[in-house]
């Protein structure tokens, strides 16, 4: 099948299987948001942080955890260092290439525990209706109601610090908004026609969430999560900042910025160029996630 033969099989609008249906919808989803300048900025910034923490051995030009008090605070450009050294004398851009490893598995765990703990609580509460969805709601309603780095911190001075204890922290904080998501998906869909013919077959209220529900809320919450990351990499660089994340010698990146913060003043580089690696990783995840938006939201499917 040539290029121009497959491009025609994808944009056809009389597709011949479920496969081909698929197929083209996800090629034109593609289609639109390369048209999105912006989204494509954040989506190349992104591949180049992930390729970066893979090859993070072959890109870093110092191991990160050496410290050489001869060379400590040099200026970016120095001998050899990049973005200069920190207080202990390690190479800030080795540390930061290895600290991109820890934002990504932070940000890859707690975008599988949250929306996956919120897909089922909103989905079950919006299913059964009734007492079950009052105790759920109210439930949600009670996390919604302290600030996430503020619940985040008293998760995290419960159970310890360290990165795993962070993550958990950060997951627990952040399910409430896709339960509401879920929640009100749910209740546009139970009453749908083909729920009622799915109920008529003898399917059970299990099977009808986890095979017809489940799947309608999806790309809801896919729009949540990737808006959400960049949140979630600022909670956890708080936490690394106030001490309750990753712990040293970790070079993760709000550790970082704590570190710097003593000399900002006179060794500007320490505490800056982390905390700009911290920004354009976020920026980045908003544009992404506003692009994903406009792909993903069936409201903008006909426009």
């Amino acid at each position: 099948m040539t290029h121009q033969t497959l491009r025609d099989w994808l944009l056809t609008d009389t597709p011949q299987s479920r496969r081909q249906a698929s197929a083209a919808a996800w090629y034109a989803g593609w289609l639109k948001l390369k048209r999105n300048t912006l989204a494509m900025a954040g989506l190349i910034v992104l591949i180049a942080l992930i390729l970066g923490a893979l090859c993070a051995p072959l890109l870093a030009t110092q191991d990160p955890f050496v410290q050489d008090l001869g060379a400590r605070l040099l200026a970016p450009g120095t001998d050899g260092h990049i973005f200069g050294t920190d207080s202990l004398g390690r190479d800030i851009w080795s540390r930061l290439i290895y600290g991109a490893r820890i934002s990504l598995y932070i940000v890859a765990l707690v975008s599988v525990v949250a929306p996956l703990l919120g897909l089922i609580i909103g989905t079950v509460a919006g299913y059964a209706g009734g007492i079950l969805d009052v105790v759920l709601m109210r439930f949600t309603d009670i996390f919604l109601a302290f600030p996430r780095l503020i619940l985040a911190l008293a998760f995290v001075a419960a159970l310890g610090a360290g990165i795993e204890n962070a993550v958990l922290a950060i997951s627990l904080t952040a399910w409430p908004p896709y339960a509401r998501i879920a929640r009100a998906e749910t209740l546009t869909i139970r009453n749908s026609d083909f729920i009622h013919a799915i109920k008529l077959q003898g399917a059970g209220p299990l099977r009808i969430i986890t095979r017809h529900v489940w799947p309608l809320c999806i790309s809801s919450l896919v729009i949540r999560v990737t808006l959400d990351m960049a949140g979630i990499i600022l909670t956890a660089a708080g936490l690394g900042f106030l001490g309750l994340g990753a712990q040293p010698p970790s070079p993760e990146w709000g550790a970082m910025v704590s570190e710097g913060r003593k000399y900002i003043l006179d060794y500007w580089w320490v505490a800056t160029i982390p905390g700009l690696a911290i920004f354009t990783i976020s920026l980045a995840f908003n544009l992404l996630g506003d692009g994903l938006r406009d792909v993903l939201d069936p409201r903008e499917a006909g426009k």
